[in-house]
């Protein structure tokens, strides 16, 4: 840690938050939800409304040339374990993954990681 540079704390920070926050969410929707928690109905919520579906689909859109990019970029790198990336997204949140992904491609090319 005490080669790191700043971006990579940055890039740290966010991955935290993006693994928490989220998952706060999601465990109020799956805890206190009207119905009972199902794929089906989770993903059918995020096209309930206009506003929803704007979310759900820019989070789709924005997130598939993203995550080419990132199987592209850790290939390039000799990045190991890069299917994390691709399954956490959906598992855990994209704002987990991307600033995770950021992080491990900083510290590689600082550390030679």
């Amino acid at each position: 840690m005490k080669n790191w540079t700043i971006l990579m704390w940055v890039y740290l920070l966010f991955a935290i938050a993006g693994i928490i926050v989220p998952w706060y969410y999601n465990l109020q929707f799956m805890l206190y939800g009207d119905e009972t928690f199902s794929i089906g109905r989770y993903l059918a919520d995020g096209m309930a409304t206009p506003l929803s579906a704007s979310i759900t689909t820019d989070f789709f859109i924005g997130t598939t040339p993203v995550l080419i990019w990132m199987m592209v970029e850790g290939s390039r790198q000799k990045m190991k374990h890069l299917w994390f990336y691709f399954i956490f997204t959906f598992l855990i949140a994209f704002a987990f993954t991307c600033p995770l992904f950021l992080f491990m491609r900083e510290r590689k090319r600082v550390l030679g990681l």
